[in-house]
């Protein structure tokens, strides 16, 4: 066995493990590398059969648009159920408020709307595609991490996992955010999607769009990123390290249009794909400040 097959078993266990200890599960799918990596692992570990949880995306409305057509058309070739909660009707039903001006997101907003869907439909764990190694709030995550009734997150309310035991023992309204492949590094996820040749969303590898140069980095020009007379509008060769919403994920300058390449940048790159995300760097605790109130 490789290193892949280690990570790969460790993954299927712990899915696995969630399928036996908890009632009511689901698997978090953003329509990113992670997640639909996680979608591969299900696969293996319960194929032939149903998986035991749904697939609950939480859409901000302002996704790329290819991530929701690659989303649908896996959903379909799956055959699995899939829950979509909506940032809007969290706006609409008043819950939710849109920020203003010029560098508003709502990738804020989903916490709101995630913990109303765990509500609604009484997932008591959450399975999603969080790794260690891209952000030092999440560094501090064990596998299993348990949310409160309210569903915020204590680092320092955490449990010890010896020997891989996992203990998924909770009270009435908590819920468990699982992370499978926390072990995993970006390249390792990577190396593993060649291996397998795992389909992807088009926006990973280089392609000629759109862009608006904002804040020192490149964002893909749509509808609602409120484009002013600053900003500088261009069309390049770009590439995606990782998906959120529109208004808060960069590109990267790129020619890597098949794996091998995109490999070999990540291999020189000395920057993490979080470093992409303009929501990470409103301050040096964002994430964690945004964890605490229940961000998955």
């Amino acid at each position: 066995m490789d290193y892949l097959d280690h990570l790969e078993a460790e993954a299927i266990y712990i899915l696995r493990e969630v399928a036996a200890q908890f009632e009511n599960p689901a698997l978090l799918f953003s329509g990113g590398k992670d997640s639909i990596t996680l979608v591969h692992l299900a696969k293996k570990a319960f194929r032939p059969g149903k998986f035991p949880f749904p697939l609950v995306h939480i859409d901000t409305g302002h996704n790329f648009p290819e991530t929701i057509q690659f989303r649908d058309h896996l959903i379909e070739e799956l055959g699995e159920k899939l829950i979509v909660g909506h940032v809007q009707d969290s706006i609409d039903e008043g819950k939710a408020v849109e920020q203003k001006g010029k560098n508003a997101s709502r990738n804020a907003l989903q916490t709101i709307t995630l913990l109303d869907t765990i509500e609604k439909y009484g997932f008591d764990a959450c399975i999603g595609g969080a790794r260690r190694d891209e952000e030092k709030a999440r560094a501090k995550e064990r596998i299993f991490s348990v949310r409160d009734e309210f569903g915020q997150w204590d680092p320092k309310r955490q449990r010890p996992e010896l020997w891989n035991i996992f203990n998924g023992k909770i009270h009435k309204g908590e819920n468990v955010r699982v992370f499978p492949i926390s072990n995993w590094t970006e390249l390792d996820v990577w190396n593993y999607i060649k291996r397998e040749n795992i389909a992807l969303p088009s926006i990973y590898f280089s392609h000629e769009r759109e862009v608006v140069f904002r804040n020192g980095q490149w964002m893909a020009s749509a509808p609602f990123l409120n484009i002013d007379d600053e900003d500088i509008v261009d069309y390049k060769s770009v590439r995606f390290r990782t998906v959120g919403d529109m208004t808060c994920t960069a590109a990267v300058d790129s020619e890597a249009t098949a794996l091998d390449d995109i490999i070999a940048e990540i291999k020189a790159s000395t920057v993490s794909e979080r470093g992409a995300r303009m929501d990470d760097k409103v301050s040096e605790a964002a994430m964690e400040e945004r964890k605490k109130q229940g961000y998955f």
